[in-house]
């Protein structure tokens, strides 16, 4: 039904759009734009007379007809991929070839924090990444579209699970425990997370990204990890353009999990096995990753139209994706729809741009512990056990009726015998409304609304028959439980931009200055835990209270960019924020920024370089805070009643009573200090652009969570300011049009980012004591309260701490034998040693497309080198002792054990640190552009894609690319096979 509405809707548009050009006026330029690479018409290429807002846009044939009231002396023609062009207007048919423009185009417009500048006069380090070098395939989160496309900025999936997202980092992030999230702008609306859940990848037109603090120091507060801008799709002037793009996706497990087989399992249990243990062995051969895992199928619709209704352009878009996870079980519904006003009103004296975002997500997500137990559950028994009282699945059992409770859980029943269903609900969007004085044409005054708001609630329930989730008390058996959550953010600026040419002084200014108010909103209600055996699902008044957490944010921030003579550039910006998180001694925060360049490519003795493009060195210094991530209220003292298991006894009578929380009146802003040098280049006529940047930073007043010692506060845990860290690197990237002609081109691009982060001081005073202290961290599975790295001054943070391993002649580890570090004769924790860092120190990105006549193929490859994981899933499991259980079960273990012949544990061997770098192909893609067809009424474009192509490494898990280094066995991320069509009309 919804589909329907879209359609009817954007029937409506396009006819409303087409009866507007009954109102014609009293001449009309005609014109065909083409592709000057091999001559295909270009459809929605925009066409504006010079000076003016109203254009038109070409059709499907690439024509144009334009109405104006007087012969304008030039058009300015632009396209998304392309670079602008300024044609003179003469008698008769304007044909134009459009040259397919780099990112780095120095005429090219570029979105920065409350406005945009050329690409020339920006002086800090942003990267952008436009529609044409987008990743491609099936892609359902916007974060993907630039993987491996900016250097510096790494964009890691969850897992393969769909809607998991992915954990994002520019230059590795500023904090220990406050966020290291970049702050996400999209269309001017500041989102209060890294958060794209609802958001259709087909509506973005652009990333930038402001990677250094004089770019992202405008936004103060959360800027310390960067900002990302997003710019959506717009309408443009001229008649109606309708887009269908569907696409059909098959997705599978590409590796599995390397385990025993069941001949291996057979064979290792008869080996070392009791007689009793070896009794347990089955008569099946059950490869679990297979049956838990499916051939995922995913359906992608997308439909929009776009042009100008009564001179107003618009953008309307519609979503439908099915996307089934490779984990049985496992599927999401999304429903998006988008829609774009800009109206230009008064002789373009008011500008208004309104953008609404909303979507409907429905999905039932599959229990991921079965990926872990696939790993683990014994291969010789089989799937169903007809005996079973557990709803026909085998199960370990230490009678008839009662399962093992140490014992894993029967994978297939954990898939089949779980039912979580969740439902999202989404909407954000804003007004912005840029008023140009009548009085003052130069000054503008800019007001932007917005809002962001969700609701989350399901349920999760498991039958009573279940072994997951048994109990001995049968009325206590199973899962009946649900959830809810809502948020609502509301953000509303206001500021004055005044835009000057000083042509006496040869000079131009770029001042604004403004105001800003956010409010985060959180509620949640605390629905106990029940059991299907009681059936019954509390209403809308939960057991315990409703939880609520409000954060607000106020903000002035003002910034002066000034240029002279079109070579030198200086920029200083300001803003102080005051939040909410903070006791109001400490709420205020200041946050300046400076940045110089200078386009030394301008200057004369360089104007014979004939060679020579462009030349820009920048230089810039800025401070950033952060208050992300950190407790709510955490500076009060508050009291909190305790359960009915912690009660005082006054004689027979058990009271409750109220016990003081932790806290830290003094918590204040965590800042980060950036300085950058950086290098644009560009070389035959641009055909080579590039840019190389130098950058450090150092964050003080580390916001981390540390021990209390006992009786010193209440609570065992504290948010607290505790030390410094420093974080230096390097970033390079470079594009190249290799060929270019009329029936071929290939373009080339390849990023490097170089980043090493040290903590410098992990306590409140810097004596000779300070760098003894540690921060253990990195909890691990296996034994009570284990943790296997740790954060130490003079390390990286989240350093693996462990125990050096020692091997035999043949290279196998020897079991319980490591390095005596401090030769006392006693192996213990005095002998862990910081080893190695999960974090890759070299990133690389590497992209290529090549286009002949109407075939092209293009791809994506990534790689990572020096970044280590912990392989939990091999030190957990991969020993004799759990897979023959002295409790009476058999479980299967990594094949990694071969190795080893481990009988115990050794969480804390080295050994199970492991390499993890990785060369990655992304994507490898082809498509085919056949044209126009029936008459030139509609273009179409075919494409077969396949994402996750492959994976060099020498680790020896399933996926090298864990994010935090430790692996518990991750959800497998797909390969999948994409076939999508475009038509245009």
């Amino acid at each position: 039904m919804k589909r329907k509405c879209l359609l009817c809707g954007a029937a409506l548009l396009l006819f409303l759009a087409v009866t507007s050009h009954l109102f014609a006026q009293s001449k009309v330029i005609t014109g065909k734009i083409t592709d000057t690479r091999d001559g295909t018409p270009l459809a929605g290429v925009s066409v504006v007379p010079k000076g003016s807002a109203r254009g038109t846009t070409t059709g499907a044939d690439g024509v144009f007809h334009l109405s104006v009231d007087k012969q304008p002396a030039a058009l300015i023609i632009s396209a998304v991929g392309y670079a602008q062009q300024e044609v003179a207007v003469g008698e008769g048919s304007i044909n134009i070839k459009l040259v397919a423009g780099s990112s780095t185009s120095l005429g090219e417009v570029v979105v920065i924090g409350y406005g945009t500048v050329k690409k020339k006069d920006v002086t800090g380090s942003v990267s952008t990444v436009t529609l044409k070098d987008f990743q491609q395939g099936s892609i359902t989160s916007p974060e993907q579209l630039i993987v491996g496309k900016v250097a510096g900025v790494t964009i890691t999936s969850n897992g393969g699970q769909p809607g998991s997202g992915s954990t994002i980092r520019i230059r590795g992030g500023a904090s220990l425990n406050a966020s290291n999230d970049p702050l996400v702008v999209i269309d001017g609306l500041p989102l209060s997370s890294a958060n794209f859940e609802g958001i259709n990848p087909n509506d973005i037109e652009s990333f930038n990204v402001l990677k250094d603090a004089a770019s992202a120091a405008i936004y103060g507060s959360r800027a310390s990890n960067g900002v990302i801008l997003i710019t959506s799709k717009h309408g443009k002037a001229g008649k109606a353009v309708i887009n269908f793009a569907p696409q059909i996706s098959a997705s599978y497990n590409p590796k599995e999990y390397p385990v025993l087989s069941a001949g291996q399992f057979r064979t290792l249990v008869n080996t070392y096995g009791t007689p009793t243990q070896v009794a347990f062995l089955g008569s099946a051969s059950t490869d679990w990753q297979k049956q838990i895992y499916q051939t995922a199928v995913t359906s992608d619709n997308n439909l929009n139209v776009s042009g100008s209704l009564y001179t107003v352009p618009y953008y309307l878009s519609g979503e439908f994706l099915s996307q089934d996870g490779i984990l049985k079980t496992d599927n999401l519904k999304r429903e998006a729809l988008f829609l774009s006003l800009s109206p230009h009103l008064f002789n373009n004296y008011l500008k208004i741009d309104i953008n609404v975002h909303g979507s409907n997500t429905d999905s039932r997500t599959a229990n991921t512990s079965a990926v872990g137990s696939a790993v683990t559950f014994d291969p010789t028994q089989p799937v169903y056990n007809s005996k079973s009282p557990f709803g026909g699945y085998f199960e370990w059992m230490t009678n008839d009726t009662t399962p093992q409770s140490l014992s894993n859980r029967n994978p297939v029943a954990l898939l089949q015998q779980y039912n979580a269903q969740n439902h999202a609900l989404r909407s954000f969007g804003n007004i912005q409304i840029d008023y140009k004085l009548h009085f003052l044409p130069d000054l503008h005054a800019n007001l932007n609304l917005g809002y962001d708001v969700a609701r989350h609630d399901g349920t999760y329930r498991v039958p009573a028959n279940a072994a997951q989730n048994y109990n001995a008390i049968p009325t206590l058996r199973g899962q009946n439980n649900q959830y809810y959550n809502n948020f609502k953010n509301k953000v509303l600026e206001w500021y004055f931009n005044y835009v000057k040419d000083l042509k006496a002084l040869n000079s131009n200014i770029n001042a604004m200055g403004g105001y800003g108010y956010y409010d985060n909103y959180n509620h949640n209600k605390n629905y106990p835990s029940i059991s299907a055996a009681n059936d019954t699902i509390p209403g809308t008044t939960p057991v315990y209270p409703t939880s609520f957490s409000e954060v607000t944010l106020q903000s002035w921030y003002g910034r002066l960019i000034y240029t002279y003579n079109d070579k030198y550039v200086l920029m200083g910006s300001i803003r102080t924020d005051g939040s909410s998180r903070f006791a109001p001694k400490y709420r205020w925060g200041v946050f300046p920024a400076g940045a110089f360049s200078w386009k030394a490519s301008r200057e004369s003795f360089l104007q014979d370089v004939h060679w020579l493009s462009d030349l820009t060195v920048r230089l810039s210094y800025g401070l950033t805070g952060n208050q992300d991530g950190i407790p709510y209220y955490s500076y009060l003292n508050y009291y909190s009643l305790s359960g009915n298991t912690n009660q005082i006894d006054f004689g027979n009578n058990y009271s409750n009573f109220y016990s003081p929380s932790a806290f830290a009146a003094d918590l204040k802003w965590e800042q980060t200090t950036t300085s950058d040098a950086g290098l644009d280049f560009g070389f035959l006529n641009n055909r080579i652009t590039g840019s190389v940047d130098y950058y450090y930073k150092k964050t003080r007043d580390l916001l981390a969570t540390v021990f209390v010692p006992t009786l010193s506060n209440f609570g065992n845990q504290l948010t607290r300011n505790v030390g410094n860290m420093k974080d230096e690197g390097v970033d390079f990237n470079i594009r190249a049009t290799v060929i270019r002609t009329n029936n071929l081109s290939w373009d080339v691009g390849f990023n490097v980012g170089y980043n090493k982060f040290t903590i410098t001081n992990l306590t409140v005073s810097q004596d000779s004591l300070a760098k003894l202290v540690n921060y253990n961290v990195g909890g691990i599975n296996g034994g009570t309260g284990n943790t296997i790295q740790v954060h130490s001054v003079g390390y990286s943070p989240f350093s693996f701490y462990v125990l050096q391993q020692i091997y035999n002649a043949k290279g196998q580890p020897i079991e319980g034998a490591y390095v005596d570090q401090n030769r006392d004769g006693i192996i213990n924790q005095n002998d862990l040693i910081h080893y190695k860092s999960p974090f890759a120190p070299f990133t690389f990105g590497f992209s290529t497309s090549l286009n002949y006549h109407k075939w092209s193929i293009s791809t994506v490859l990534r790689a990572s080198v020096g970044n280590y994981v912990y392989n939990n899933a091999a030190s957990n499991n991969a020993v004799i002792r759990n897979v023959l259980n002295p409790v009476g079960f058999l479980e299967n273990a990594p094949s990694s054990i071969l190795n080893t012949h481990f009988y115990n544990n050794q969480f804390f061997s080295s050994y199970y640190v492991e390499n993890a770098s990785f060369l990655k192909m992304d994507n490898l893609g082809i498509a085919y552009n056949a044209g126009y067809l029936a008459k030139n009424s509609y273009n179409l474009r075919l494409s077969l894609n396949c994402q996750n192509v492959f994976t060099v490494t020498k680790y020896t898990g399933s996926d090298p690319e864990i994010y935090g280094g430790i692996d518990n066995v991750l959800y497998p991320r797909p390969r999948t096979f994409t076939l999508g069509a475009k038509l245009s009309f």
